[in-house]
Parts: structure tokens; C-alpha cells; sequence
């Protein structure tokens, strides 16, 4: 069993609508013994007035409840403070972004940033209106590119988010079937230029097992990027649910610790002040 899980969030971000409270004591009935929460900021979101959601919170009340938090049940259950970063690549957006990113992590004593790519093309690929004119494989190409260059670009980032995710939203066609159409080589030049860069620099990959509460069959991401990761020497590797609701945080990690070993993992990474610390699988 993994006992931590280092990616959920709270009504913080834009997308959730349980308090931290919520989660906190939902991983204490599981047993936890500790989780970090990530809630959401992505500056400049390009889609507000679709989704009607933002992605940025305040950030000294963020701060001020998760450590009212980590006082109140410092006896019961170890709680980090995190934050995932919603990176763009548009050339107009990068420098901006990247300052703003760095002076938030300068200014809190974070434990933990994740570095994800939600946003590419000034839209979210989430909505259809990014797939017009694209196939999957160009659409999904697109994506990994755009991750590639925003893992190169920015700084002070601790794990790598939820790589692969999008496979989740290509819309139905005749070259793409759902998930299981999804075939990791064909983009596996991109992502070994991704998987050595990350390993040069020294952060981690997540596995995300939001993939498999959404019915993929796999996590964050495909186990074919995973064995590639450890054949090239990775060994950094943070776990989270992704968990929006107290019912999806630690998500399929009752059988997550094994198969992690089966694919030749010995060791996952939790971080405390940005240091990584290992625990044995």
C-alpha cells in the first residue's frame, strides 16, 4: 500500500468542490500518512469563460488554511503544502509565466511543485475546438511537443505531471477508437528527449493514477513510458490520485505498490521542503 499521496485537490482549484478539510479527514479513515495537497494555478487560463473556471487562488489564504491544517492535525496525519503549475509554451505567455511561477515558490515555503501542461495552442484541449483540422496522432503530437518545451523552460519544478493525459480527451474518429488506440511509440522520440531531460535535471516523473479511474486501463503515464523511464536511469517517481473528491484520493494505490515492482520499481519519492526523500515500494 502507498501511504502517501503527493497530487489532490481541494475547493481551492477551480474544478473541486470538497474542502481541504475533506480530503484530510477522508486520508485519515484510509490510513494515510500523509498527502500533499497541489491545488491548481494556471495564470492566465485561456478558456474562463467556457469552463467558468479560473485555476488561481488566493494565494496567502491557500497558505494560511493548509498550515491552520497541518497544526490542527499534526498528531493525526502529515500534510504537505503544494502547488501544481499550469505551464504554457505560447512565446507570448512563457516569460511571463515563468516569473510569476517563480516568485509565488520564492515567496511560500512550498513543499512540492508540479509542472503540468493543461493549456497549448491558447485553449484547452479538453474542448473540441482544439481538435479541429487535427488527427489524433497530429492533435496528440502537438501536446507533446508543447510538454517537452515547457519542462525545458521552466524552473524550480519538482515532478512532471500527469504526462500522457490528454489521451483521455481525443475525440472519437476513424484513426482513434478511444485509449486503446493510443500507441506510446509513436511518439517515443519526444518522449526520450523528455524522459532524459528530466532525469539531466533532476525531476521527477509522476505516476498519475487518475488514468485508471478514468477507465484507460492504465496511469500517468503508459507503463511502455515507465519501463523506458527506468531503462534510462530515472529514478525519481512521485504517486498522487489526482483526487478532486475524498472519494477519489488514493485511488487504486492498493494495488499501485506492486505493479510499480512488476515493472521493476523499487522505490517511490516523496518531498518535504523540495527534497526528495525515498521509501521503499
Amino acid at each position: 500500500m502507498i501511504y502517501y499521496d503527493y497530487h489532490l485537490h481541494s475547493n481551492f482549484s477551480s474544478d473541486s468542490d470538497t474542502s481541504p478539510a475533506g480530503q484530510v479527514e477522508e486520508a485519515i479513515r484510509r490510513g494515510a500518512k500523509g498527502i500533499c495537497f497541489t491545488d491548481h494555478m494556471d495564470y492566465d487560463f485561456p478558456c474562463v469563460s467556457e469552463s467558468g473556471m479560473s485555476f488561481v487562488f488566493d494565494e496567502d489564504e491557500y497558505w494560511q488554511h493548509i498550515n491552520e491544517l497541518k497544526e490542527r492535525y499534526k498528531d493525526r496525519l502529515e500534510i504537505m503544502t503544494g502547488v501544481e503549475l499550469g505551464l504554457r509554451n505560447e512565446p507570448d505567455e512563457t516569460g511571463e509565466l515563468k516569473e510569476l511561477y517563480n516568485k509565488l515558490l520564492a515567496k511560500y515555503p512550498f513543499d512540492f511543485a508540479i509542472g503540468s501542461t493543461h493549456c497549448l495552442e491558447y485553449t484547452d484541449p479538453y474542448y473540441e475546438d482544439y481538435w479541429i483540422g487535427k488527427s489524433a496522432y497530429s492533435g496528440l503530437r502537438t501536446y507533446f511537443t508543447a510538454y517537452l518545451e515547457n519542462i525545458r523552460n521552466y524552473d524550480n519544478l519538482d515532478t512532471a505531471g500527469h504526462y500522457d493525459y490528454l489521451v483521455r480527451y481525443v475525440p472519437v474518429s476513424e484513426d482513434w477508437k478511444g485509449p486503446s488506440s493510443y500507441d506510446p511509440k509513436e511518439f517515443m522520440d519526444i518522449t526520450d528527449e523528455f524522459l532524459k531531460l528530466i532525469i539531466h535535471r533532476g525531476i521527477a516523473l509522476e505516476y498519475n493514477t487518475a488514468g485508471l479511474k478514468y477507465g484507460l486501463g492504465f496511469a500517468h503515464p503508459h507503463d511502455m513510458i515507465l519501463k523506458r523511464y527506468l531503462e534510462l536511469g530515472g529514478e525519481l517517481l512521485t504517486i498522487g490520485s489526482d483526487g478532486h473528491k475524498p472519494e477519489h484520493i488514493f485511488y487504486g494505490f492498493d494495488d499501485t505498490d506492486g505493479h510499480l515492482r512488476s515493472l521493476g520499481f523499487r522505490y517511490y519519492t516523496i518531498y518535504r521542503a523540495h527534497k526528495p526523500e525515498f521509501i521503499k515500494l
